[in-house]
């Protein structure tokens, strides 16, 4: 061996283009598009499936006429100072956490872990971990928990929901909402904190990930009619408080609603000139200079079934008809802070 590396000038034996041990990191441009494998009928295709697919692209909007340089997004449109949030609306509470949900499993997972509690059944690509019956303190029965993930509304958000089950009646079955409120909450509360001070060394999980689309529940499209909209995966109970914060956060006044007809009634205040103006808004104008300043709209909110709302934007009575550029600008902003 001695005499066969001395004999082979430079180790081109061994690590050149010809060698034993050559250099494959450049394969891949050359590589050639193949179709996919025909798999004969009856066969199990699931093991052909692609490891990284790429998403769709969720936004649908295309510019209409000459293109304009649009005005910058506010920066503080989606952006949030905690990782971990609990929300409540109604008698349901979530966390709302600002990491992707392949990484929100493998922290669940951790948490688990880390407290004793036994897993009894988990699987990744429906985001769900239910756990092994526990004694409580101060509880007359057991219990257990089930964990559910879920994309968030922003991309590469998650949300977590804890429901609790007691060892009475048809234990084979999870009830819609849980026995006991008390523990679910304080079960939610203890995760919440787990996942909040250990988010900076989180792992992922790529099965969670591909199952759980990290892209977010919302999008701009354009309907067939030529107007802009946002839709939203959420029920419109929900669809309706979150928009509500949103308008808010976006330099909106909401001047009136009307829950049963889906309507808010609001005013566009502009880009507070203390906290945004700055480079880029003296560049392309600052609030006085936005002709949308002080004008009312119209929003409303129409249920696509159980699950899904569209939001549409347009002017009062009083005003003109927004111009495409100016109608997609503020929808953007609007779902920038929707969550």
């Amino acid at each position: 061996m001695t005499a066969m590396l001395a004999g082979a000038s430079g180790c081109g034996y061994l690590f050149g283009d010809d060698g034993v041990f050559r250099d494959t990191s450049e394969d891949y441009k050359h590589a050639r598009e193949l179709p996919p494998i025909d798999v004969p009928e009856g066969k199990d295709s699931a093991a052909l499936q692609e490891i990284y697919p790429i998403p769709p692209i969720r936004e649908q909007v295309v510019m209409a006429g000459e293109f304009e340089v649009p005005r910058p997004t506010p920066l503080v449109a989606g952006a949030a100072e905690d990782v971990v949030r609990i929300q409540s609306l109604g008698e349901e509470s979530w966390a709302l956490v600002g990491i992707a949900p392949g990484q929100l499993w493998p922290q669940v997972r951790g948490f688990l872990n880390s407290a004793g509690i036994p897993v009894a059944r988990a699987d990744a690509e429906a985001g769900l971990i239910d756990s092994g019956w526990l004694e409580l303190e101060g509880q007359s029965m057991a219990s257990r928990f089930r964990f559910r993930i879920e994309q968030g509304v922003q991309r590469g958000s998650s949300e977590l929901h804890v429901l609790q089950m007691n060892q009475a009646g048809d234990v084979n079955r999870w009830p819609e909402q849980s026995d006991n409120v008390e523990q679910e909450g304080e079960m939610l509360r203890a995760v919440a904190q787990f996942i909040a001070n250990s988010t900076d060394s989180a792992p992922v999980s790529m099965i969670a990930d591909r199952a759980m689309s990290a892209s977010g529940k919302i999008a701009l499209e354009e309907a067939d009619e030529g107007y802009t909209y946002i839709r939203l995966g959420l029920p419109f109970s929900r669809a309706w408080a979150s928009l509500a914060k949103a308008l808010e956060d976006s330099a909106f006044e909401i001047t009136d609603r009307d829950r049963s007809a889906g309507s808010y009634y609001v005013t566009y205040l502009g880009v507070d000139e203390e906290e945004e103006r700055g480079w880029f808004s003296r560049l392309f104008g600052g609030g006085d200079d936005d002709p949308l300043v002080g004008r009312g709209f119209l929003l409303s909110v129409a249920r696509e079934g159980e699950r899904a709302v569209t939001i549409r934007l347009r002017p009062d009575d009083q005003g003109r008809a927004l111009e495409k550029q100016e109608e997609q600008t503020l929808l953007s902003q609007i779902k920038g802070n929707i969550n």
